[in-house]
């Protein structure tokens, strides 16, 4: 089904010729897009999407300064709405974040009976894509995947100048790797043109308009479109927003995070001292942080099962500050391992190796990850700003600092051209768009939401209070899920923002 396609703004176009280009580029390809359709069939076995989702492709230029140079695709998925034709308003695109995640389980909220999106499914086509480089979308590597989940990896958190020399060359290999495996994608692997590549989508759907959830990283996506594309926006709601600004897209970012993530974990240690019935592992924040402290110390002396270090345990661990309903069966496996169950903790925290389409798909997206926030922005190449950045943030900071510092690294030594990031504001045609956040989230703190607010005229801000989950508006809270529904099927905000109090605690 072809669909109109509207011409890049002016206001999108004003950035400098390199840009003009690009968004030459995007309206041709759109426009391409809307006369071809996508040929939607049902979707492959191996990508594990039942009935009746169907799958498609979209092809989109790899640089949109060369819309008739190589093309790559990328791959889409939807559901159709589930009320009737007369109540259909359209498809709903997602995208769950990363950079690096996948959106193509999304239409998976409509055949799982979701209960929160029932009502928006009988108005929406629910419709899923993965990035470009992403899964099934002209996929990049950097590593080997089997090497790239080899356990146990080296404690995060160097003792020596020797172990920072080891981590700096490591970073400098993933960055090589990244040139060797996937060079030819690294330079066109931003956020504004997977920016692009979401309206080449549009307008393959037969949209006019776009309506949009993003959440994570997927709020960048979506504030970059509303930047670019004003005109072309219908509904938007970003979820968990990371800040748009310049000065913080990417380092100064990863560094809030640091400081966000301690304030969430400490959150949890509070939840699981106050369930010390349950779990036994100390009635206060502190005993619970000793618990914590012997274990790392004893997985740094001898792996758990030769393969549970310091760098796992981590990985593990940081599902608690990211997302509560991890608080429980995080703190389960905790509390036997204090209890002298190891093995409940090797099995949760350890490497599968024989999962090989697991590791692959981990592989990628790590690859993704970096490729974008080091090609988005420039960044620090002096390895004194590093290390004192994250010495200071680490002593007061010790939970994520120094592991999050190793996986940005190889950005210091990016092999391709590093842009300037979009700078994000509204124009006169962007429509209201809601922006949902959790005043304690870890891995986007509450200040881009305010940022984003403040930069999208006539947004509304809704903030679940004394919360931390990352992604609100798919948890059950009905002071959101009510002002999302009532958005996205009437176009309805409150006149003011809105406060709302927090989603259930967790239950032991």
């Amino acid at each position: 089904m072809a669909g109109a396609v509207a011409a890049p703004t002016a206001s999108a176009t004003s950035s400098g010729p390199a840009q003009d280009r690009e968004m030459r580029g995007a309206a041709i390809a759109a426009e391409r897009a809307a006369k071809a359709g996508i040929d939607w069939q049902d979707c492959p076995a191996d990508w594990g999407l039942e009935k009746p989702i169907q799958c498609g492709w979209v092809t989109v230029p790899l640089d949109y300064a060369r819309p008739d140079g190589k093309q790559i695709k990328i791959a889409v998925d939807r559901v159709g709405n589930t009320g009737t034709k007369g109540e259909r308003q359209g498809a709903l695109v997602y995208n769950p974040g990363g950079p690096g995640g996948s959106g193509l389980r999304f239409p998976r909220r409509v055949t799982t009976k979701a209960a929160i999106w029932a009502d928006v499914a009988k108005a929406y086509d629910f419709v899923g894509f993965d990035p470009r480089g992403v899964g099934k979308s002209a996929p990049i590597s950097c590593v080997d995947p089997q090497e790239f989940v080899k356990a146990p990896k080296a404690d995060p958190v160097p003792g020596s100048e020797a172990d920072k020399l080891a981590q700096i060359k490591l970073a400098r290999e993933y960055a090589e790797g990244c040139d060797e495996r996937s060079g030819e994608m690294l330079p066109y692997m931003t956020t504004p043109n997977t920016v692009r590549d979401l309206d080449v989508i549009r307008a393959a759907l037969g949209e006019k308009k776009l309506n949009y959830l993003g959440v994570s990283y997927g709020t960048y996506i979506g504030a970059v479109y509303g930047t670019l594309f004003p005109g072309h926006v219908r509904r938007m709601i970003v979820d968990s927003v990371v800040n748009p600004s310049r000065e913080k897209i990417w380092y100064q970012a990863n560094l809030d995070q640091d400081v966000a993530f301690e304030g969430r974990w400490k959150d949890w240690q509070d939840w699981v001292a106050a369930n010390d019935a349950t779990y036994h592992l100390g009635t206060t924040r502190d005993a619970v942080q000793a618990k914590w402290l012997q274990l790392r110390a004893a997985a740094a002396k001898s792996p758990l099962g030769g393969v549970v270090g310091p760098a796992e345990l981590i990985s593990f661990f940081q599902s608690a500050p990211y997302y509560d309903s991890a608080w429980a069966s995080t703190a389960t496996v905790f509390s036997k391992y204090v209890a002298g169950d190891t093995q409940a903790l090797i099995d949760a925290a350890a490497p599968d190796l024989t999962d090989t389409v697991g590791n692959a798909a981990s592989e990628n997206s790590n690859a993704v990850y970096t490729a974008v926030e080091c090609a988005d922005a420039k960044w620090p190449t002096s390895w004194r700003t590093w290390n004192r950045d994250n010495t200071r943030l680490h002593q007061d900071h010790p939970f994520m600092t120094w592991a999050n510092a190793w996986m940005n690294l190889p950005c210091a030594f990016w092999p391709a051209k590093q842009q300037t990031p979009v700078d994000v504001k509204s124009h006169k045609n962007l429509p209201p768009v809601l922006i949902v956040q959790s005043e304690r989230d870890a891995a986007t703190p509450y200040e881009g939401a305010v940022e984003l607010h403040r930069r999208f005229q006539g947004s509304r801000l809704i903030t679940e209070k004394d919360a931390g989950s990352h992604g609100v508006t798919n948890l059950v809270n009905s002071c959101v899920n009510t002002r999302v529904d009532s958005y996205l099927l009437t176009g309805r905000l409150d006149g003011a923002d809105v406060t709302c109090a927090p989603h259930a605690t967790p239950k032991p």
